[in-house]
C-alpha cells in the first residue's frame, strides 16, 4: 500500500527528474532495508550507490564532451586529449556498469541536466572560444571527478566499489595533470 502511495505521489510531482535523479530514485526505492521483496533489494549500501550514480554521471559526461571536442577543434593537443577521454572513459563506464550490475544499482543512461546544459552550451562555441571553454570545463570536471574517486577509495562500504575508485583515482590524476598542462600552455 505504501509503495502503490509512493508510485502515485511520484507521478504526480510535475517535476520533470533527469537520467540521474532518477537512477538515485530508483535506487532509493531498491533500498533493501524496507523492501526488499518487492525490487530485489540492492547490494549496497545507499551512499555507495549515490558515488555509483555520481561516477557514472561524471563519466558519461567526459565521453560526451571528449567526442563533442574531437569533431570541434583544430588544436592537435586538445584532440589527443579528447581521443583520451573517450577510450578512457569508456572503458571506466563499462567497468562501472559491470559492478552497478552485479550490485542491482541503476546507473544513469544520459548526463544530469547541469551536465547536459554544459554539453549544449559548448556546442554552441566554436575556433578558440570553444577551446577555451572545453579545456575549463575538463579542468574543472576532473578536479571534482578526483574528489569523488578519491572519496569513493576511502569511504565506499562496498569492496569492489571502493576498488574501482582507488583505481580510476590515478587515471583521473593523470587527466588533470594533463589538462592542466594545456590550460597553462593557451595563457
Amino acid at each position: 500500500m505504501i509503495a502503490i502511495a509512493a508510485y502515485a505521489f511520484q507521478g504526480c510531482n510535475n517535476t520533470k527528474k533527469d537520467a540521474k535523479e532518477s537512477a538515485d530514485s530508483l535506487n532509493k526505492t531498491k533500498d533493501t532495508t524496507t523492501n526488499a521483496a518487492a525490487t530485489g533489494g540492492i547490494a549496497v549500501a545507499p551512499d555507495d550507490a549515490k558515488f555509483a550514480t555520481d561516477a557514472a554521471n561524471g563519466g558519461l559526461t567526459e565521453v560526451t564532451l571528449g567526442k563533442l571536442a574531437q569533431s570541434k577543434t583544430s588544436n592537435a593537443r586538445i584532440k589527443s586529449f579528447a581521443d583520451m577521454m573517450v577510450t578512457d572513459h569508456s572503458k571506466a563506464n563499462d567497468e562501472l556498469m559491470g559492478i552497478a550490475k552485479a550490485k542491482n544499482i541503476t546507473l544513469p543512461a544520459a548526463p544530469d541536466a547541469d551536465h547536459q546544459k554544459k554539453i549544449d552550451d559548448l556546442s554552441k562555441l566554436s575556433g578558440k572560444k570553444f577551446d577555451k571553454a572545453y579545456v575549463d570545463a575538463m579542468v574543472d570536471g576532473h578536479k571534482k571527478t578526483l574528489d569523488l574517486m578519491n572519496k569513493g577509495a576511502k569511504d565506499c562500504k562496498d569492496s569492489e566499489l571502493k576498488a574501482f575508485a582507488a583505481k580510476t583515482a590515478p587515471i583521473v590524476q593523470m587527466h588533470l595533470d594533463a589538462i592542466n598542462k594545456i590550460h597553462d600552455s593557451m595563457k
